[in-house]
């Protein structure tokens, strides 16, 4: 997905992904206003709470990957790992 405004997301999927965006770029901005379209897209409180957990600890996680010297994936071991998550999910048994 190139451009989720163009996207068959649904209205309220697009309204968290703007203010995901505002969390990644304007975070010391982020006022109670910011929060009046996500409630009047229907999210709750709590499902705003993760969206900006998840948002925020991806971030974390890039930041410590770049710093730390990590070695990036290729795109064939991110197609695989996609496939895996997507047949057993994300917990490990």
């Amino acid at each position: 997905m190139n451009d989720f405004e163009t996207s068959a997301l649904s209205p309220a999927e697009k309204t968290m992904l703007r203010f995901l965006d505002k969390v990644n770029h304007e975070s010391p901005s982020i006022t109670a206003a910011d929060m009046e379209p996500l409630h009047a897209a229907g999210w709750n409180d709590e499902q705003i709470y993760y969206a900006i957990t998840v948002c925020s600890l991806f971030n974390f996680y890039n930041r410590w990957i770049d710093s730390t010297g990590v070695h990036a994936l290729s795109e064939e071991a991110h197609r695989e790992g996609g496939k895996r998550s997507a047949l057993h999910g994300y917990v490990r048994k």
